[in-house]
């Protein structure tokens, strides 16, 4: 170990070395980035400036948007820089600032997720005490909480990530720094490190999963118990969209994360990464504006303001 010269960068290889696809990519990219943080701010900027959409949902929404910004905005920015630059670095500080980003938006996000499951049980399942158990000081208790997790997993593995030894290669063959390919460039056993990620990843997404599956059988329970089609077709429409939504997160992290070994391909592990960490950030809000008519009749008010000002 003594000879051996201590890594204090890494090369992210990225999604292609065609200089042509590259600048490509920097245009597609550069684009979802730029929707991404738009349709998020807008959404926002509706639930505060609309009185009708300060409810529990909206609440979780407008902090779901804010951490989907902080989400991408981990890895787009470098991640263009690295498109049209010689040299595609990211610093040892940096890779790990990454890292820890990236735990704890995520654990964040899926528990935030969880949060409004259990809003859409209370409000389809026991409306008459909705207020009551969906009040102000509960809906800061669970975000609160939320972010509280994801720093602690964050916190956990960014730290023994930070006592691993990296002596050589430095490339990593993805467009971002997250613990996994880190991993397989370390010098001293990772043991420890896979375990903890494992263990983690199982606990935080299996918690909030079977949380959001316990609400949602009940929600489903309840629904058809609703004699009226019109009835039910209108309870289910106010969980499509965060079904969707969820279906999208579980699905692509759980993958990435929880994949046996044996099943190894650059390729389609980025294409998951981009899906989780680049699409559903921008996708989140589009598919809640979409199938939500309070928010698109917000939003067209609030667009409505800003024309009548000009």
């Amino acid at each position: 170990m003594g000879n051996r010269t201590k890594v204090t960068k890494f090369i992210l290889l990225g999604l292609s070395r065609d200089p042509q696809m590259q600048i490509f990519l920097f245009l597609v990219f550069l684009f979802v980035y730029l929707i991404t943080l738009l349709v998020n701010m807008v959404i926002m900027l509706v639930i505060r400036a609309d009185s009708h959409l300060h409810t529990p949902m909206y609440f979780f929404l407008s902090h779901l948007s804010f951490v989907d910004i902080c989400y991408s905005s981990a890895v787009v920015p470098k991640m263009l820089v690295n498109f049209l630059a010689e040299h595609k670095t990211i610093s040892g500080n940096g890779c790990f600032a990454q890292m820890f980003f990236f735990f704890l938006l995520a654990a964040t996000d899926i528990f935030i997720l969880s949060a409004m499951a259990y809003d859409r049980y209370a409000a389809i399942c026991d409306p008459l005490h909705y207020m009551k158990t969906m009040s102000r000081g509960i809906c800061v208790l669970l975000v609160s909480g939320a972010w509280a997790t994801g720093f602690i997993d964050a916190v956990l593995n960014t730290v023994l990530a930070l006592r691993l030894h990296f002596c050589g290669p430095n490339q990593i063959s993805h467009f971002s720094c997250e613990l996994p390919p880190l991993l397989q460039l370390s010098c001293t056993e990772t043991l420890t490190n896979q375990v903890v990620l494992f263990t983690s990843v199982v606990i935080i997404g299996s918690s909030s999963f079977l949380f959001t599956l316990i609400s949602y059988i009940h929600i489903i329970s309840t629904i058809l118990r609703i004699r009226s089609a019109e009835g039910r077709r209108k309870a289910f429409s106010t969980c499509s969209s965060h079904l969707i939504v969820v279906g999208l997160m579980y699905l692509a992290a759980f993958f990435q994360y929880t994949k046996p070994s044996s099943v190894s391909s650059v390729a389609l592990e980025e294409m998951v990464s981009i899906q989780y960490s680049i699409l559903t950030p921008m996708l989140n809000p589009i598919i809640y504006s979409l199938k939500n008519k309070e928010v698109k009749t917000a939003v067209g008010k609030t667009l409505g303001k800003f024309k009548f000002l000009k």
